[in-house]
């Protein structure tokens, strides 16, 4: 008996790209099971996060039409990493790998092929890697360079130019889905299962439709997030910033004290001035970092739900099956 697969595909505002992405996917699914390497059972499942325009009605319609089309629909906007892990947690019910690929086709769908290959070899996790960045803009480009490099630094285990385009095995799913924290950064969590793993490489096309669902400002939140939620190497920062500020001033009042000795005029306000200006940027900062890193505490601490679902048709279909 052929494995099921399940490809999770989390949606906010696509109706220009969905009809594509139906289609695209659809074509890989039912080749796969042609070739007999995956069940007959297996689904679409798109994860609608919010969505402002027709996705909902879309993701309905394509529903009725194929019987390997699923949808899940939130009450309101959760975000994309949410949209994610609900799709997992719903499918890993029925399934024996999951593929996770976003809406807009800029990652290669035919790498699916590999990656089922891989799992059918016995691989847990399947990595879908970018080989280039040519679509990239020179920022972007090198500010993905220098953040993976400082992560690594971190101590943090990221493959670089992996985003959100794997297959997990449904060991693999259910061990990511004991992981309890409520700021999420699958990136990061994903290496800490385990579990044997592979790449997949492939070249990233341009955006098929619609507009880009990150900004910088949320790229930029992002990145922050997958360091405090994995890194309290921030923290450490201040502390080193902290001893070397008051080593200075130790030299500083000693010079003074030297000075004063001697019998020389020291003018102190351009001193002075500097030394309070330096020193209270040193504690804003400091202050923010330890904020941030309490706003994480106060957001795990209340338990709330990290998503709640208005309707869906996939475990229907599952056992209709």
């Amino acid at each position: 008996m052929e494995d099921i697969l399940t490809i999770v595909v989390p949606c906010y505002n696509e109706e220009e790209v969905l009809p594509e992405t139906v289609k695209e996917l659809g074509v890989i699914l039912n080749d796969l099971v042609r070739q007999e390497k995956i069940s007959e059972r297996s689904k679409i499942l798109f994860v609608n996060d919010g969505s402002k325009d027709r996705t909902w009605e879309l993701i309905s319609e394509y529903s009725e039409k194929y019987p390997y089309v699923t949808g899940l629909k939130f009450t309101r906007n959760y975000g994309h990493q949410n949209a994610l892990l609900a799709g997992m947690k719903t499918a890993v019910k029925f399934s024996d790998m999951i593929i996770t690929i976003d809406a807009d086709l800029q990652d290669d769908v035919n790498a699916i092929y590999q990656m089922a290959d891989q799992y059918l070899d016995g691989v847990d996790v399947v990595y879908g890697v970018r080989n280039s960045r040519d679509t990239d803009t020179f920022f972007k480009k090198r500010t993905a360079l220098a953040y993976y490099g400082l992560m690594k630094k971190l101590g943090v285990n990221l493959v670089p130019d992996s985003a959100d385009y794997r297959l997990l095995s449904k060991r693999a799913t259910e061990a990511l889905l004991q992981y309890q924290e409520r700021n999420l950064f699958l990136r990061g969590m994903v290496p800490l299962v385990g579990y044997r793993s592979a790449k997949v490489y492939y070249a990233r096309k341009e955006r098929f439709a619609g507009k880009s669902k990150y900004p910088l400002g949320k790229m930029l939140h992002f990145a922050l997030d997958g360091i405090t939620s994995f890194s309290i190497a921030p923290i450490q920062l201040i502390l080193i910033l902290g001893i070397i500020t008051t080593t200075i001033s130790i030299l500083m009042m000693v010079y003074v004290l030297i000075e004063k000795i001697l019998g020389h005029v020291i003018s102190g306000w351009s001193s002075l001035m500097i030394s309070i200006w330096l020193l209270g940027g040193i504690q804003l900062i400091s202050v923010s970092v330890i904020g941030e890193y309490v706003g994480k505490i106060f957001t795990e601490v209340k338990h709330r739900p990290r998503y709640n679902i208005e309707d869906g048709n996939y475990s229907m279909k599952m056992e209709k099956d």
